[in-house]
């Protein structure tokens, strides 16, 4: 008959558990991260697409060719109305771009309300984002930013946590920029915006939405490069096993 294993004496250190043990990321969280990233591309390429047919931008309720803009990005337009200060137009993808931004927005939403729903319920948030005890400092969110200016990689143990600079970011992004740019996209619907007026006025009128969208999507952006280009320097296989399967090489410290 086999012994029963050894408990570790008083004052030793905890065991350790290989990643074969454990999931590092729930199926919940891995298939809304897809979802969401496979619909975050499509708004990127469909939101260019609309951005070029008018790169102009206003502040307020109203804004057109004939008004002075806010500011105008220095990109060719795809609509021959719209002056750029260039000698030709773009393609104009007007179309299938805008019904593809709408459609791909609702994938974004359902995933992302599963997701915090789900992240509330199961403790997710408060377990694995909220900083805890002495992280939640500036000395300790300064340490998180000079590690990753050096460009240090992270240890196989960190595969299983988020650091404090990766909680931090995530919380703002899931509270903060998503809740922003689904709001302000809402209040660019005059469908939306004529059953619930207010989402347009708290924000200055429809073209203040749009300006205000526009700066969001770009932080977003920025975001997903930087997320993008940390999975590649930490180990771009163990990082993509690790969110496919849900597991990842290393080991993990118990608690």
């Amino acid at each position: 008959m086999q012994s029963a294993p050894e408990k570790p004496g008083p004052g030793a250190a905890p065991r350790a558990s290989t990643a074969a043990q454990a999931t590092r990321h729930s199926a919940l969280v891995r298939t809304t991260h897809w979802i969401t990233a496979l619909s975050v591309l499509a708004l990127l390429v469909s939101g260019v697409e609309i951005l070029i047919s008018h790169p102009r931008f206003y502040w307020g309720e109203n804004g057109n060719v004939l008004t002075p803009a806010l500011f105008q990005l220095p990109i060719p337009a795809s609509r021959s109305l719209v002056q750029t200060g260039y000698g030709y137009v773009l393609p104009d993808q007007n179309g299938w771009s805008r019904s593809l931004h709408f459609q791909a927005a609702w994938f974004v939403v359902l995933a992302g309300l599963v997701y915090v729903v789900a992240g509330f319920v199961s403790g997710h948030f408060r377990k694995h984002l909220l900083p805890r005890g002495d992280e939640a400092s500036w000395r300790a969110l300064w340490k998180s930013i000079a590690v990753h200016l050096r460009f240090e990689r992270p240890s196989a143990a960190e595969a299983w946590s988020y650091n404090l600079l990766q909680r931090l970011s995530y919380l703002v992004v899931i509270f903060l920029l998503f809740p922003l740019v689904v709001w302000t996209g809402l209040a660019m619907s005059p469908a939306f915006t004529s059953a619930f007026p207010a989402t347009v006025d708290l924000l200055g009128g429809r073209q203040s939405a749009r300006t205000i969208h526009f700066f969001v999507a770009v932080l977003l952006l920025l975001f997903f490069l930087v997320h993008v280009g940390m999975v590649w320097f930490a180990g771009f296989r163990s990082r993509m096993r690790g969110m496919i399967t849900g597991r990842v090489d290393g080991v993990q410290e118990n608690p």
